[in-house]
């Protein structure tokens, strides 16, 4: 178990770990230039997500070499999204290295006992959700926010309800998001995430949210990133209705409307987020976490509101009509 010496250690490496990667990102111009689909209007630092990585690294050499298959994964998909944030490789290159990272944690999981339809499906559902958190990436503060509010939970659970991973991953994951939104959650980021911490954050979540659905076989805890999950999944139905191309950049999900058009702070409609997560968490870990009918009720519910506020603040034309910038 780290103690709070080697917290405060950890932490304090991981401070010095990004710094350098800052003067590295510098000198090399690994940099976000704003353009028609950006959330920001200012040259920023690319990349500083890679500290989550490196985090788990030094977890991994200095606390037993624990979930090596699922490390391993973790290394291929930070070094194939850290290529593609710096020289934009092709997405055939990308699906690939991104399967085989999923493949591994499947293994990790020790999936490959299930019939062969059940693993299509996981394999799906994850590179999805990968993706779809790499997408929620767009403002100031809601990637590394959101993120430590789903590992604060996780650790909760691990420590009081069921025993399901590796508590000081759980530590390492947290001070590594600490040391990421210092620099992130700003009115003028020092930098962004890069697909390289969106994309590894993602994956690091998923696998501890998939061996607490293995160790207690409650898929409602998949809730834990509902607010993702709504946001996401309206804003690909309000594309198909427009007609348009899913798999093509944009800036259509609703926190990108608060932001840009409604002009909102970018670090309230990240806390917005946030806070509305963490109503949801609670509602579901104290009132109906073994009740997977009332969890699935809720996430309707919860649907339902969603799509409300979004027909009041965007209005019908906007969601419904095609647009420029979508």
């Amino acid at each position: 178990m780290i103690s709070v010496l080697q917290s405060a250690i950890i932490l304090v490496t991981l401070f010095i770990m990004e710094i350098f990667y800052f003067k590295i990102a510098s000198h090399f111009n690994i940099i976000d230039k704003p353009n028609v689909r950006s959330s920001h209007s200012s040259i920023t630092l690319r990349g500083g997500g890679v500290i989550f990585t490196l985090g788990i690294l030094l977890w991994f050499i200095f606390y037993g070499c624990k979930f090596p298959y699922f490390f391993l994964g973790l290394l291929l998909i930070t070094l194939i999204s850290f290529f593609d944030d710096v020289l934009t490789l092709n997405n055939r290159i990308r699906i690939v290295i991104h399967f085989s990272s999923v493949i591994l944690m499947f293994f990790q999981w020790n999936l490959f006992g299930l019939p062969w339809y059940w693993l299509i499906i996981s394999l799906v559902f994850v590179i999805a959700t990968i993706n779809a958190y790499n997408f929620m990436d767009g403002i100031n503060g809601i990637t590394g926010s959101y993120s430590f509010l789903c590992i604060a939970t996780l650790y909760y659970i691990n420590d009081t309800i069921v025993n399901f991973t590796n508590a000081d991953l759980l530590k390492v994951v947290g001070l590594s998001l600490i040391v990421f939104n210092f620099y992130n959650f700003r009115k003028k980021a020092k930098c962004f995430a890069g697909d390289v911490g969106s994309v590894s954050i993602a994956f690091t979540l998923i696998f501890l949210i998939g061996q607490l659905i293995l160790t207690t076989h409650n898929f409602g805890y998949i809730l834990l990133l509902l607010m993702y999950g709504v946001d996401t999944f309206t804003t690909v139905c309000f594309r198909k209705l427009r007609k348009e191309n899913i798999f093509k950049a944009h800036r259509s999900h609703f926190y990108q409307y608060l932001a840009n058009q409604s002009k909102w702070n970018h670090l309230v409609v990240a806390t917005l987020y946030c806070a509305l997560q963490l109503v949801f968490n609670l509602a579901f870990l104290f009132l109906f976490k073994d009740n997977l009918i009332l969890a699935l009720l809720f996430a309707c519910l919860v649907l339902v509101a969603f799509l409300i506020a979004r027909f009041f603040v965007e209005g019908r034309t906007y969601l419904l009509k095609a647009h420029l910038n979508s």
